[in-house]
Protein backbone atom coordinates (compact mmCIF):
# COMPACT_ATOMS: atom_id res chain seq x y z
CA UNK A 1 0.00 0.00 0.00
CA UNK A 2 1.40 3.19 -0.98
CA UNK A 3 1.75 6.12 1.46
CA UNK A 4 0.46 9.33 0.92
CA UNK A 5 2.26 12.44 0.82
CA UNK A 6 0.38 15.82 1.31
CA UNK A 7 2.57 18.28 -0.70
CA UNK A 8 1.58 21.66 -0.47
CA UNK A 9 0.67 23.34 -3.71
CA UNK A 10 3.19 26.25 -4.48
CA UNK A 11 1.25 29.78 -4.73
CA UNK A 12 0.84 30.75 -8.28
CA UNK A 13 1.84 34.22 -9.51
CA UNK A 14 -2.25 34.86 -10.26
CA UNK A 15 -2.40 34.15 -6.52
CA UNK A 16 -0.35 36.34 -5.33
CA UNK A 17 -1.83 39.00 -7.50
CA UNK A 18 -5.12 38.20 -6.87
CA UNK A 19 -4.31 38.40 -3.27
CA UNK A 20 -2.53 41.83 -3.46
CA UNK A 21 -5.16 43.60 -5.48
CA UNK A 22 -7.74 42.43 -2.90
CA UNK A 23 -5.05 44.07 -0.04
CA UNK A 24 -4.17 47.57 -2.04
CA UNK A 25 -8.64 47.94 -2.69
CA UNK A 26 -9.17 47.31 0.88
CA UNK A 27 -6.01 49.50 2.36
CA UNK A 28 -7.44 52.15 -0.43
CA UNK A 29 -10.92 51.58 1.31
CA UNK A 30 -9.93 52.06 4.64
CA UNK A 31 -7.91 55.49 3.77
CA UNK A 32 -10.79 56.68 2.28
CA UNK A 33 -13.70 55.73 4.71
CA UNK A 34 -11.31 57.23 7.16
CA UNK A 35 -11.38 60.72 5.54
CA UNK A 36 -14.59 61.05 4.07
CA UNK A 37 -16.73 58.43 5.75
CA UNK A 38 -19.08 55.67 4.40
CA UNK A 39 -21.49 58.00 2.05
CA UNK A 40 -18.66 60.54 0.67
CA UNK A 41 -16.63 57.80 -0.89
CA UNK A 42 -17.71 56.01 -3.87
CA UNK A 43 -16.34 52.41 -5.56
CA UNK A 44 -14.65 54.19 -8.35
CA UNK A 45 -12.72 56.43 -5.48
CA UNK A 46 -11.64 53.41 -4.12
CA UNK A 47 -10.55 51.19 -6.97
CA UNK A 48 -8.83 54.43 -8.48
CA UNK A 49 -6.61 54.90 -5.41
CA UNK A 50 -6.16 51.51 -5.58
CA UNK A 51 -4.81 51.35 -9.26
CA UNK A 52 -7.43 48.76 -10.14
CA UNK A 53 -10.91 48.87 -12.45
CA UNK A 54 -14.01 48.69 -10.87
CA UNK A 55 -14.12 45.41 -12.23
CA UNK A 56 -11.32 44.33 -10.28
CA UNK A 57 -13.35 45.47 -7.36
CA UNK A 58 -16.16 43.58 -8.22
CA UNK A 59 -14.30 40.43 -8.61
CA UNK A 60 -13.29 40.57 -4.63
CA UNK A 61 -16.18 42.55 -2.73
CA UNK A 62 -20.01 42.50 -4.42
CA UNK A 63 -20.56 46.35 -3.44
CA UNK A 64 -20.02 49.00 -1.37
CA UNK A 65 -21.01 47.23 2.22
CA UNK A 66 -18.79 44.27 1.28
CA UNK A 67 -15.77 46.78 0.91
CA UNK A 68 -16.87 48.58 4.17
CA UNK A 69 -17.07 44.90 5.98
CA UNK A 70 -13.56 43.97 5.05
CA UNK A 71 -11.81 47.45 5.79
CA UNK A 72 -14.09 46.75 9.27
CA UNK A 73 -12.42 43.15 9.69
CA UNK A 74 -8.92 44.52 8.62
CA UNK A 75 -8.86 47.56 11.24
CA UNK A 76 -10.26 45.04 13.90
CA UNK A 77 -7.52 42.30 13.10
CA UNK A 78 -5.02 44.95 13.40
CA UNK A 79 -6.35 45.95 17.22
CA UNK A 80 -6.74 42.27 17.81
CA UNK A 81 -3.41 41.29 16.87
CA UNK A 82 -1.52 44.04 19.12
CA UNK A 83 -3.62 43.50 21.83
CA UNK A 84 -3.15 39.57 22.12
CA UNK A 85 0.68 40.35 21.34
CA UNK A 86 0.49 41.76 24.86
CA UNK A 87 -1.96 39.37 26.75
CA UNK A 88 0.19 36.81 25.53
CA UNK A 89 3.38 37.94 26.53
CA UNK A 90 5.55 36.79 29.43
CA UNK A 91 4.93 39.57 32.00
CA UNK A 92 2.39 39.01 34.67
CA UNK A 93 -1.02 39.19 34.26
CA UNK A 94 -1.86 42.21 36.38
CA UNK A 95 1.15 44.25 34.06
CA UNK A 96 -0.36 42.71 31.07
CA UNK A 97 -4.10 43.94 32.04
CA UNK A 98 -2.46 47.55 32.54
CA UNK A 99 -0.55 47.26 29.17
CA UNK A 100 -3.81 45.70 26.97
CA UNK A 101 -5.95 48.47 28.89
CA UNK A 102 -3.43 51.41 27.43
CA UNK A 103 -3.49 50.09 24.02
CA UNK A 104 -6.99 49.63 23.68
CA UNK A 105 -7.33 53.32 24.35
CA UNK A 106 -4.27 54.04 22.02
CA UNK A 107 -6.70 52.52 19.02
CA UNK A 108 -9.27 54.56 20.12
CA UNK A 109 -7.55 57.30 19.33
CA UNK A 110 -6.96 55.91 15.84
CA UNK A 111 -8.58 57.97 13.26
CA UNK A 112 -9.39 54.92 11.38
CA UNK A 113 -10.30 53.03 14.34
CA UNK A 114 -12.54 55.59 15.23
CA UNK A 115 -13.72 56.22 12.32
CA UNK A 116 -14.45 53.10 10.58
CA UNK A 117 -14.87 50.70 13.84
CA UNK A 118 -16.54 53.36 16.53
CA UNK A 119 -18.67 55.65 13.65
CA UNK A 120 -19.68 54.20 10.81
CA UNK A 121 -20.11 49.86 11.78
CA UNK A 122 -23.13 50.40 13.59
CA UNK A 123 -24.56 52.31 10.77
CA UNK A 124 -23.00 50.46 8.01
CA UNK A 125 -23.38 46.69 9.47
CA UNK A 126 -26.20 47.77 11.57
CA UNK A 127 -26.43 47.46 15.11
CA UNK A 128 -26.84 44.18 16.19
CA UNK A 129 -24.11 42.74 13.26
CA UNK A 130 -21.60 45.76 14.72
CA UNK A 131 -22.16 44.19 18.30
CA UNK A 132 -21.43 40.75 17.25
CA UNK A 133 -18.78 41.40 15.43
CA UNK A 134 -16.92 43.44 18.51
CA UNK A 135 -17.84 40.56 20.66
CA UNK A 136 -16.10 38.63 18.62
CA UNK A 137 -12.86 40.11 18.24
CA UNK A 138 -12.64 41.30 21.94
CA UNK A 139 -14.65 39.11 24.28
CA UNK A 140 -12.48 35.85 24.15
CA UNK A 141 -9.49 38.59 24.94
CA UNK A 142 -11.48 40.11 28.08
CA UNK A 143 -12.32 36.61 29.18
CA UNK A 144 -8.92 35.45 28.92
CA UNK A 145 -7.58 38.49 30.34
CA UNK A 146 -9.91 38.05 33.22
CA UNK A 147 -9.12 34.64 33.81
CA UNK A 148 -5.54 35.29 34.00
CA UNK A 149 -6.09 37.96 37.12
CA UNK A 150 -8.35 35.21 38.77
CA UNK A 151 -5.67 32.68 38.95
CA UNK A 152 -3.62 34.96 39.35
CA UNK A 153 -4.71 36.19 42.55
CA UNK A 154 -5.38 39.76 41.74
CA UNK A 155 -9.32 39.68 41.10
CA UNK A 156 -11.30 37.41 43.42
CA UNK A 157 -13.22 34.24 41.97
CA UNK A 158 -16.14 35.17 40.24
CA UNK A 159 -18.44 33.14 37.11
CA UNK A 160 -15.77 34.72 34.36
CA UNK A 161 -18.84 34.39 31.59
CA UNK A 162 -20.52 37.40 33.47
CA UNK A 163 -17.98 39.13 34.49
CA UNK A 164 -16.68 38.93 30.77
CA UNK A 165 -19.54 40.33 29.48
CA UNK A 166 -19.74 43.40 31.95
CA UNK A 167 -16.53 44.38 31.23
CA UNK A 168 -17.05 44.21 27.59
CA UNK A 169 -19.78 46.47 27.94
CA UNK A 170 -18.12 48.96 29.77
CA UNK A 171 -14.73 49.01 27.40
CA UNK A 172 -17.62 49.45 24.13
CA UNK A 173 -19.16 52.35 25.65
CA UNK A 174 -15.97 53.77 26.92
CA UNK A 175 -14.48 53.67 22.82
CA UNK A 176 -17.62 55.33 22.28
CA UNK A 177 -16.70 57.83 24.43
CA UNK A 178 -13.48 58.69 23.47
CA UNK A 179 -14.52 58.46 19.70
CA UNK A 180 -17.49 61.27 20.27
CA UNK A 181 -15.28 63.22 22.47
CA UNK A 182 -13.89 66.71 21.35
CA UNK A 183 -10.91 66.25 23.33
CA UNK A 184 -10.60 62.55 22.97
CA UNK A 185 -7.09 62.41 24.33
CA UNK A 186 -8.16 63.65 27.77
CA UNK A 187 -11.00 61.17 27.60
CA UNK A 188 -8.69 58.33 27.17
CA UNK A 189 -6.52 59.76 29.60
CA UNK A 190 -9.81 59.78 32.45
CA UNK A 191 -10.87 56.65 31.51
CA UNK A 192 -7.44 54.57 31.72
CA UNK A 193 -7.37 56.51 35.83
CA UNK A 194 -10.84 55.26 36.27
CA UNK A 195 -10.72 51.56 34.88
CA UNK A 196 -7.20 51.12 36.76
CA UNK A 197 -8.56 52.53 39.55
CA UNK A 198 -11.33 50.04 39.87
CA UNK A 199 -8.45 47.15 38.94
CA UNK A 200 -6.74 48.25 42.15
CA UNK A 201 -10.03 48.06 44.33
CA UNK A 202 -10.16 44.78 43.06
CA UNK A 203 -7.03 43.64 43.17
CA UNK A 204 -6.65 44.97 46.81
CA UNK A 205 -9.79 42.88 48.00
CA UNK A 206 -8.77 39.96 46.66
CA UNK A 207 -5.31 40.37 48.35
CA UNK A 208 -6.99 41.28 51.52
CA UNK A 209 -8.91 38.14 51.42
CA UNK A 210 -6.27 36.30 50.83
CA UNK A 211 -4.67 37.42 53.99
CA UNK A 212 -7.16 36.97 55.91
Amino acid sequence: MRKVVNVATPRSRRDDYTESTRDALIDSAIALFTERGYAGTSLDEIARRARVTKGALYHHFTGKQAVFEAAFDAVETDVKGRLEKILRGAEPPWERALAGLREFISSCLDPAYQRIALHEAPVVMGWQQWRDAEERYSFGLIKAALQDLIDAGDVTSVPVDVASRLLFGALASAATEIASSAEPERVGAEVEQVVVALLQQVRDAARSHRAR
